[in-house]
């Protein structure tokens, strides 16, 4: 179709409830097996039909005035998004339907066929383009099919005939029934079919069946008299057809009618309102006639049944649902029904003319699910008004897979297709929900692969925001709708700017692509410099330095500096800036002012010691965390001690934290400063004296026993005198000032003065505790004895008794343990003695053919030697040197012979043998194979082996 306009629905309205109207008895029937006369033939429905106006009970509640329906809408109709969506077709359809009238059309996979009042038939594409036109009657067609594979075009007219033509061959076939046709069907695959067989109907209130025979066509008459054959349906073996009294159904299988559906007592004539058949699937039919929707289903009869001679299959009626309009065509959207609703004028208004003519109300799209109204949208047709029910039809394509539906008037054709996800997202923008139609739009985009302009619907919604000062929401649509476009972006980011908002779009504005103009960056910076500094400073963190000239900004940032002074954000983004420009040497300076542990990192990463060698005052004011005293500490060789103090010495506080903290890392590189660090520990940490009296022999002991003496620091007066060897003064002060015994014990021992001992143990002689105290922790140092004969008698101790106990027990245990330990050392040397006997003593296994374990020869090829180790050795392999040979041996066997005196004759043999063994182990070395040099030691003696 060439041009397609949008038409929007006339009207929407609260979606009508539809009535199931249940029927009293069971709804199921079947013909007799009589072929005669239609008024022969009966049913097993009940031959009461069932009333039409039976309705379920309704209460007041559920009614609601008109009045009120009306208020609420226009409300409803702008909130529910609808479901369908409605094009007027243009092109050549308008151009036909300008000089004619559509009265039938028919859907084929490819093809739509349109018949005209004026007994045209005209062939178009789905996409609207003309293919054919022709005109097989003289009077308007009344029905228009095309075969399942858009090979044949069936129409039948108001002059009664009924014309098969082929668009692909000049092959056609025409019948003449002299009375109306209004109703016409194709068998199934019927261009695949060699019968070619079809069923019309008309005025003449005959269903015909022509079938294609060998001789041409074969009429058959299915069914006459009950009137004019208004509609039938062809759907696998069965046909569906209706008439005066009902619809009926044949099964072309079995040649029998399975049963028929009244039309009810009070049904208005059959033909005011035409009567649409649908078959839902192969054993569902639904019928629409008048206000009525009946769906029948047919089933399989009993065994039983079918033996007793009733038709094979039967009819049951599932549901009944009654409307408020009448329906002029019905079709199949998924599992919903898509209904075309006529609604009849109210003849019960007054009018001022009696005989005029009342006009009609715009058909309606109406969605039926499960019983349920769901949707009803107005058309917007020409003419409506002087329209029936009769003068319009629905089709639906035929095009597997394509939910599309043609509305047809005389006038025009509408297009009703369901709405897609692109219209859902049109319809979410028109409705101002703009976060809901960019997330469709997404979706569409993942799930479809192709996109919606989500650029256009975020312009449209950040339009929408600023419109309502909602800024921050508006700048996270950014990246979305100005996307890779740097002049939008200019735009965007002014705008922001004019509005005082320019802080909402700062996180968006992008970086890199694209990458924008330099003065729009630095605006941005100049700006915040004026407003926000704050962010300014988060801002030159976060941006490349190339995005702007640097010059330019310090420039600013100068300026504002002269004229405010030390302004720490001014100092900060100076600092930033000419960080990110990379000149942290310079930007060192401002962070030191700022008093920033940044400065500290900065030193350390780009090594800018020197740069602080005359700035060590403002470093350690950083703070004691800063991290700036260990920074000097680990970078002596950089930053030179001497020039650390010199510049300190006026922050004495400062300056021991300094010497501290190097004292303990190198404490040689504080000696030079010794005196200058005593002075400072006694103000601010005594407890580390004694570490400095300790590691440093470069300080004035005179001053430093005189401080201490001033600040009564006794254990540092202790240490210095023991140093100036006043050991006694130094045990006075122990004992009178700390009255430590332990202590006056320890240094004592550490001077290794026996008078100081015979000094300690004179001073306790009068002093009953220190006696005790002595006894308590006396150790190797002193000999108890020693300190017990030196008390007095008649002196009065107290705690005596369990000191010498203590004594005692502890010298009962240093007994006990001398006396265990002496004997675990025995019993341990017997167990390694006994193990050493045996592994020298016991035998070993071998043979003549065992290999010697140096050279692999045999062993019973010369002399052997058997190492305690147990390796077999030849004696010539184990010689300490080349030049060595072996002594020979004397055999004493013939000596034995002549001897007369067996014992003497085994003594000298045995003395030979050692002898002989003895000669040979000075010539020998240890076992060459054993690599453990402790082994080997303990396995120096070899047996000799013959």
């Amino acid at each position: 179709m060439e041009s397609i306009d949008p038409c929007p629905p006339h009207g929407s309205r609260q979606p009508s409830p539809v009535r199931p109207i249940s029927p009293s008895q069971p709804a199921e029937s079947s013909s007799s097996q009589s072929t005669g006369s239609s008024r022969s033939v009966s049913s097993n429905l009940p031959q009461t039909p069932v009333d039409p106006e039976i309705r379920p009970e309704r209460h007041e509640s559920d009614s609601v005035s008109e009045s009120n329906e009306s208020d609420t809408l226009s409300d409803t109709a702008d909130d529910d998004e609808p479901m369908l969506k409605y094009h007027k077709i243009k092109g050549h359809l308008s151009e036909i339907l300008a000089r004619d009238q559509a009265s039938a059309i028919a859907l084929g996979r490819r093809l739509i066929a349109l018949g005209t009042q004026h007994g045209m038939v005209h062939i178009l594409s789905y996409e609207g383009a003309k293919i054919n036109s022709y005109r097989p009657h003289s009077a308007n067609v009344t029905s228009i099919r095309i075969d399942e594979e858009d090979q044949v075009v069936a129409t039948a007219s108001f002059e009664g005939r009924v014309l098969l033509r082929s668009l692909t061959s000049p092959e056609t076939h025409a019948f003449d029934y002299h009375r109306p046709v209004s109703a016409l069907a194709l068998e199934p695959d019927f261009n695949k079919k060699s019968t070619k067989a079809f069923v019309c109907g008309g005025m003449a209130g005959k269903l015909v069946l022509q079938e294609k025979g060998w001789l041409g066509y074969k009429e058959q008459v299915l069914h006459s008299g009950e009137g004019p054959i208004w509609a039938v349906e062809w759907r696998g073996n069965l046909i569906a057809w209706a008439n005066d009294l009902g619809v009926k159904i044949y099964d072309t299988a079995s040649g029998q009618r399975i049963g028929y559906v009244d039309r009810g007592l009070d049904a208005p004539r059959a033909e005011l309102y035409k009567c649409s058949l649908l078959w839902k699937d192969d054993s569902t039919l639904t019928i629409a006639w008048a206000d009525h929707i009946k769906v029948v289903r047919i089933r399989n009869r009993s065994k039983d049944q079918i033996e007793s001679g009733m038709p094979t299959l039967t009819i049951e009626l599932t549901g009944i649902y009654q409307m408020d309009c009448m329906v002029s065509g019905i079709a199949i959207l998924g599992d919903r029904y898509v209904v075309l609703a006529y609604i009849v004028p109210d003849d019960g208004e007054e009018h001022d003319t009696p005989y005029r003519r009342l006009e009609a109300e715009p058909p309606e799209i109406r969605l039926i699910d499960k019983g349920e109204e769901i949707m009803a949208d107005a058309l917007e047709l020409s003419n409506y008004r002087t329209k029936g029910c009769n003068h319009y039809c629905l089709a639906k394509s035929g095009r597997p897979g394509e939910e599309l539906f043609l509305v047809v008037s005389p006038s025009e054709v509408i297009e009703v297709r369901p709405r897609d996800e692109a219209d859902h997202v049109t319809w979410l923008v028109d409705h101002e929900r703009f976060e809901e139609a960019l997330t469709a739009a997404d979706a569409f985009k993942t799930s479809n692969g192709t996109s919606i302009d989500s650029r256009s619907i975020g312009a449209q919604y950040m339009r929408h925001l600023i419109a309502k000062d909602e800024f921050r929401r508006a700048a996270l649509l950014a990246s979305k709708v100005f996307a890779q476009d740097a002049k939008a972006w200019t735009d965007g980011i002014r705008l922001f700017a004019e509005h005082d908002k320019l802080e909402a779009i700062l996180p968006e504005i992008p970086t890199d692509t694209p990458r924008l103009e330099p003065a729009i960056y630095e605006e941005v910076l100049r700006t915040l410099l004026l407003r926000d500094r704050d962010k300014m400073i988060a801002t030159i963190q976060s941006w490349p330095p190339r995005l702007y000239r640097s010059d330019i900004i310090v420039s600013d940032v100068q300026t504002e500096l002269d004229a405010t002074g030390e302004d720490r954000e001014l100092l900060q983004c100076m600092g930033e800036i000419l960080l990110a420009d990379k000149r942290p040497d310079k930007a060192l300076t401002y962070f030191l002012r700022l008093k920033q542990s940044k400065a500290i990192d900065l030193i350390r990463q780009y090594s800018l010691f020197p740069n602080v060698q005359d700035q060590i005052v403002l470093l350690v004011e950083q703070g004691p965390d800063s991290g700036a005293i260990s920074l000097l500490v680990d970078h002596t060789h950089s930053i030179p001690i001497d020039r650390v103090v010199r510049q300190l010495e006026a922050r004495p506080e400062y300056l021991f934290r300094y010497l501290k903290a190097l004292f303990e890392k190198e404490p040689p590189l504080c000696f030079p400063y010794s005196d200058q660090m005593i002075t400072l520990a006694s103000a601010y940490d005594p407890g580390l004296l004694l570490s400095i009296f300790r590691a440093s022999n470069s300080y004035d002991l005179e001053k430093a026993y005189h401080l201490c003496r001033e600040r009564d620091f006794v254990p540092e007066m202790v240490f210095l005198l023991g140093r100036m060897g006043n050991n006694r003064e130094a045990l006075m002060l122990i004992i009178e000032k700390l009255g430590d015994v332990q202590e006056a014990i320890r240094f004592a021992s550490s001077q290794a003065d026996e008078d100081l001992w015979e000094d300690l143990l004179t001073y306790s002689e009068t002093r009953p505790n220190f006696i005790r105290a002595l006894l308590e922790h006396v150790g190797a140092e002193i000999n108890p004895i020693r300190l017990i004969r030196r008390i007095r008698n008649g002196m009065e101790i107290s705690g005596l008794k369990p000191a010498l106990i203590k004594i005692l027990q502890a010298s009962n245990l240093q007994v006990s343990l001398s006396e265990d330990c002496h004997r675990i050392l025995g019993g341990d040397c017997n167990i390694l003695a006994l193990k050493l006997q045996r592994a020298q003593t016991f035998g070993t296994q071998s043979s003549l053919e065992s290999p010697c374990a140096v050279c692999g020869q045999r062993v019973s090829s010369g002399l052997c030697l058997l190492y305690l180790c147990r390796h077999w050795v030849h004696a010539t392999c184990a010689l300490v040197s080349p030049d060595v040979s072996l002594p020979d041996h004397v055999d004493n066997s013939v000596t034995h012979l002549l001897s007369g005196d067996r014992t003497s004759t085994r003594r000298r043999e045995l003395g030979n043998k050692l002898s002989h063994a003895a000669a040979i182990r000075t010539r020998v070395g240890r076992c060459p194979m054993c690599a453990w040099p402790e082994v080997v030691a303990g396995r120096e003696s070899a047996v000799v082996v013959r």
